[in-house]
């Protein structure tokens, strides 16, 4: 029997490696001019005009990497969640892999909070984890 494959496109936060099934990803984008909401949380960095649409845009920062600053070239993954495009802030793009059942894993015991709780397992690449993103959960505020 052979394993199912799927594509991750990648991004970094911190030194962590995270992917999106690429069915999700709409496009990639340099970080645009973002508007702050008053109140909103921290987790909301603010709005984004992508060509007339505002797209509500996620910083994954405080709930993924809370010690770490965030990269001066930071990049925005507009993804397709809840019937809506969300943009998520992250600190640089990886690329596209490819990815088989047989290499996932659950949560390693490692992650811990919130990061556990938006990351749905870890696909073991050469070298490295590569943490599976819960697009949805990530973009509950």
């Amino acid at each position: 029997m052979t394993a199912t494959g799927k594509q991750y496109a990648t991004f970094w936060l911190g030194s962590s490696l995270y992917g999106i099934e690429v069915t999700r990803v709409r496009e990639v984008l340099r970080e645009q001019s973002i508007t702050r909401v008053p109140l909103a949380p921290p987790t909301v960095a603010g709005l984004i005009n992508l060509r007339g649409q505002v797209v509500t845009t996620i910083d994954l920062h405080p709930r993924l990497v809370p010690t770490g600053r965030r990269s001066a070239e930071s990049m925005l993954v507009v993804v397709f969640a809840g019937g809506e495009s969300v943009a998520l802030l992250v600190d640089r793009i990886g690329g596209v892999v490819d990815v088989t059942d047989d290499q996932f894993e659950p949560p390693p015991d490692t992650l811990v909070g919130a990061v556990r709780e938006l990351v749905s397992g870890a696909y073991k690449l050469d070298g490295q984890l590569l943490l599976s993103l819960d697009v949805d959960a990530a973009v509950a505020t």
